[in-house]
């Protein structure tokens, strides 16, 4: 088992009930795969640069302990779930 961090941004425009159930989704997928240590949620930000013509998103950050396999798996989740503007998954 490795240390890992995930970053997720989620799009603010589907309103704040579409955003807290992308952000248990994540958890529990974590869960299911992992042991997670923490969920940070900094809450709506304004982005740098647009992304998909929105200027804020919702930044939640994960730490979580698991096996090698599954941040790309995460990834790829992430990667194709509609209201996720971005995310990064980086070894501790």
């Amino acid at each position: 088992m490795a240390k890992y961090e995930a970053v997720v941004v989620l799009s603010v425009q589907n309103g704040e009930e579409a955003t807290k159930s992308l952000v248990e989704k994540f958890k529990a997928l974590i869960e299911a795969n992992g042991t997670l240590e923490s969920v940070d949620e900094w809450g709506k930000r304004r982005l740098a640069y647009e992304i998909n013509d929105e200027a804020e998103g919702y930044y939640a950050i994960y730490q979580f302990d698991c096996e090698p396999a599954f941040p790309a798996e995460f990834s790829r989740v992430a990667g194709i779930t509609d209201g996720v503007l971005r995310s990064l998954v980086v070894k501790n």
